[in-house]
């Protein structure tokens, strides 16, 4: 599994967002500057308030094994896992991106093959406002 952004997927419990939150900005404090990692997002499950997530996205796999092997692995994540959600099977889950959009561009991941048919068309902004006008948007 070389190719392709990872993201990683951790579940958290919490009745108080305060705490979790702050855990959270800790943590991302901590890891900082960590080689290979892209960024990172806390998010709040609309159906369930005490269920939390947070995403991780690496650039590659070596990348993140590397850091996850580390010694400063477990101290920078330190912050968050007293909220870990331990009543999962697992409390984590790791994806390998396999394709992705972004602002009107179609992507395959590296070394995958591109979606049949023809890649989305792509619009200067002024084209696109002035196509939606017309269509009465």
């Amino acid at each position: 599994m070389t190719a392709g952004a990872v993201e990683v997927v951790l579940y958290h419990l919490c009745d108080d967002p305060g705490p979790v939150t702050a855990a959270y900005h800790e943590a991302s404090r901590r890891m900082a500057g960590t080689p290979g990692l892209l960024g990172n997002e806390l998010l709040h499950c609309v159906g369930d308030p005490r269920s939390f997530v947070v995403v991780s996205r690496w650039s590659d796999w070596e990348s993140f094994t590397a850091w996850e092997g580390g010694a400063g692995h477990k101290e920078q994540t330190a912050p968050l896992r007293p909220f870990r959600d331990t009543s999962r099977d697992r409390p984590f889950e790791i994806y390998r991106e396999l394709a992705s959009y972004h602002a009107g561009r179609f992507a395959p991941a590296a070394g995958s093959a591109p979606a049949a048919g023809p890649a989305p068309a792509s619009r200067s902004a002024p084209a696109a406002r002035s196509a939606s006008a017309t269509r009465g948007a």
